[in-house]
């Protein structure tokens, strides 16, 4: 057999690092776009993939022993790794749909469990492959360093977040972008083969059915968006989300990450959100801002014969759909502004008559930033002396579940710190209207003292809204539930808690669960170990906190995820290299790290504490590339005093990874959610402290 090229193998794990991060990213849009967006999605989808990476690490050194390392078993196992990529996407839009009824919302712990095994084969494979690769080139050359394997494989990290976020994001279907992303590893997989071979024909036939089940991907791609009931008429990926239209009937759909949107029948929503707050208006309203709008709304505004009406919508995807469906109309004075609605307001000096945020329930941090203390004091300051802010929650029929009260609390007492009127309307969305004026209960005799004529409003409103339900309603509100802040969003917390009562669950069992598992994990650890597991929670926690910062203060997290992560990735590699020269310092060098990840993470309380959405793009991403740099600078020097041979590189690389994973996870549904961006940093030092305290310990003996 002919001997093992070591630059053949390199390039397998070139390749397999481009593959591995398209494929990560694809899958966590995909999911989120299959579970409606949610950042928590973006956590469980992370957690999953390092903790099922780490395992597969683990099992890479028990496996080599009955599964010798051979250039043959690399390849086909990269060939398999390929075509799982594509597999992998194709089973999380099928199974949805299948497993969970067709539009529904879904669970914590059922979304939990379906990340979990959707990924699970693809997962653990490359997991698997990465060691098992070293361990093939040291069968040549027995005291290769692992750091060197760990240094090229983040080259191919790195390459894949490039090419995801700068070129496959814009141009590429998720299928297509798979397809791409994966040649590099089919090509280098063939090359792997050794030849002359008699298992020629067989290497010929895998590579050829991988290469077919990766187009058949690209050729199937609407098909496996089809959905249950209607048609699908318009399918487009964005940089922003997905985008589809679907028809059923003569109703029209806009459906953006899997959650309905926008739709051409809904009249009464468009009259309840355009009328309730222009017709509290003295005068003909001059200036309208319109954040987002649903079929209808325009052609409301119209009657009110406005002079200029800015409509703020950040995809100009979704606007060209809308106008092309016919789901709004264009009307005179009417502007489109393709900007997220908050950034506008900090950019703009006008003023408006009234601003209408149109925008679905608050349950992420991208959404959630339009209800927070910063937002209503931004919009007041764009309001004139007269003008009126309008927005809305979903609303209840008889009975106020404990964590809806309190949001709707959270909410007024909010808002009512920058407007002295603030009237909520109970329907089947509670309206808030918030004025510097008193509001005028009397909308249908508003509206026809104006000439303006209403079906629903005409009809229905006294119905729906009277004075009892109004002040039953206010009766329920506690004024001392915290605001809800940018830096901590309370709103968030209340959401998730949220989310469980609607399941009749709990997080308790989760959380005990997760903490019991890494309380056994731990104690079979080394203190290089548990070093690296700490910087490994430390790195993907702040990684978190930056995807997080990223909603709340910019708010298009799903066009940004490929550079945060690309740039999380992209600072390994020079901290490897100048860790591998500097590993025979030891524990030295570990002091030295964590005492420098502790004062990075106490800058950015800081920097968070002058402002959050002062700081410019570059200041997060630079703070990601820091920590990374620091945390690949601890690689290769753990590895070093662990004696870096094949059980060290394993258990290493495994510690890595489910600390990254832990990290991920409490980061994202107890610090951020719980205790807001600034806490949640100082949790993540509570961590490296720990760490500190155990190199200190191990120094001293």
């Amino acid at each position: 057999m002919k001997r093992i090229d070591e630059h053949a193998v390199l390039r397998v794990i070139i390749a397999t690092g481009i593959s591995s991060v398209v494929t990560q990213l694809l899958t966590i849009r995909e999911f989120l776009s299959c579970f409606q967006g949610n950042e928590i999605v973006i956590a469980l989808t992370l957690f999953n993939w390092l903790l099922l990476g780490g395992i597969g690490t683990l099992l890479s050194r028990r496996l080599s022993r009955f599964f010798h390392p051979s250039a043959n078993h690399l390849a086909w196992l990269s060939l398999i790794l390929a075509a799982f990529a594509n597999l992998q996407i194709l089973l999380v839009r099928t199974l949805r749909d299948i497993i969970f009824i067709p539009g529904s919302s879904v669970g914590f712990y059922p979304t939990f469990v379906f990340t979990f095994f959707t990924i699970l084969p693809y997962c653990l494979l490359l997991g698997f492959v990465l060691p098992y690769s070293l361990y093939l080139i040291r069968t040549r050359i027995t005291n290769y360093p692992g750091a060197k394997v760990y240094i090229v494989d983040n080259i191919g990290d790195v390459s894949g977040g490039i090419l995801f976020s700068f070129c496959l994001v814009f141009w590429a279907t998720p299928m297509q972008a798979i397809c791409l992303a994966n040649l590099p590893l089919l090509l280098t997989s063939w090359l792997l083969f050794p030849r002359p071979s008699r298992l020629r024909p067989l290497v010929l036939a895998g590579s050829i059915l991988t290469l077919v089940i990766l187009v058949s991907g690209i050729l199937t791609e609407l098909q496996t968006l089809a959905p249950a009931q209607g048609r699908l008429v318009h399918y487009r990926e964005s940089r922003y989300g997905r985008i589809e239209m679907r028809q059923d009937r003569e109703q029209f759909t806009l459906f953006q990450d899997g959650v309905p949107v926008f739709s051409n029948q809904n009249l009464s929503m468009a009259e309840e959100t355009i009328h309730y707050p222009l017709s509290q208006l003295r005068e003909k309203p001059k200036n309208i801002l319109l954040i987002s709008a649903e079929g209808g709304m325009m052609a409301e505004i119209a009657k009110y014969e406005p002079q200029r009406v800015d409509y703020v919508e950040l995809d100009p995807q979704v606007t060209s759909v809308l106008f092309d469906f016919g789901l709004l109309q264009k009307i005179e004075g009417l502007s489109i502004i393709h900007r997220d609605g908050r950034s506008w307001l900090n950019e703009t000096e006008q003023i408006y008559d009234a601003i209408i945020v149109n925008l679905p329930e608050p349950d992420t941090f991208q959404i959630n930033r339009f209800f927070t203390d910063r937002f209503y004091e931004l919009a007041r300051s764009h309001l004139a002396p007269h003008g009126i802010l309008s927005f809305s929650v979903a609303g209840f029929d008889n009975f106020l579940a404990e964590p809806q009260r309190l949001k709707l609390s959270s909410l007024r007492n909010t808002v009512a710190a920058h407007f002295n009127h603030v009237l909520l309307l109970p329907g089947q969305k509670i309206f808030f209207l918030c004025s510097t004026h008193p509001i005028n209960l009397g909308i249908p005799a508003l509206l026809k003292e104006k000439g303006i004529e209403t079906y629903s409003i005409e009809g229905f409103y006294h119905g729906n809204i009277s004075p009892e339900r109004i002040s039953s309603l206010n009766s329920q509100l506690n004024r001392q539930v915290a605001k809800n802040l940018d830096e901590k969003p309370h709103l968030m917390a209340i959401m998730f808690d949220q989310w469980f009562a609607k399941y009749n669950t709990s997080p308790i069992i989760f959380i005990v669960a997760l903490a019991g598992c890494v309380l056994f994990y731990l104690f079979r650890l080394s203190r290089e170990e548990f070093v690296l597991f700490s910087t490994g929670a430390m790195t993907m926690g702040s990684e978190m906190l930056v995807i997080f910062a990223f909603q709340i203060y910019y708010g298009y997290i799903y066009f940004q995820i490929g550079l945060i992560v690309t740039v999380f990735l992209a600072g390994l590699l020079p901290g490897a290299w100048y860790g591998e020269r500097l590993r025979s310092r030891g524990r030295q060098m570990l002091l030295l790290s964590d005492s420098m990840l502790i004062g990075l993470l106490t800058l950015l309380i800081v920097a968070l504490k002058i402002g959050g959405d002062l700081l410019p793009v570059p200041f997060y991403l630079l703070f990601g590339f820091v920590i990374s740099l620091i945390c690949g600078f601890q690689f290769p020097v753990a590895l070093y005093l662990r004696g870096g041979d094949n059980p060290a590189v394993a258990r290493v690389f495994s510690a890595d990874l489910i600390g990254a994973g832990f990290g991920t996870l409490f980061t994202s549904l107890a610090l951020i959610p719980y205790c807001g961006l600034i806490w949640a940093a100082a949790g993540l030092i509570g961590i490296k402290c720990i760490s500190l305290l155990v190199v200190v310990k191990s120094a001293s003996r």
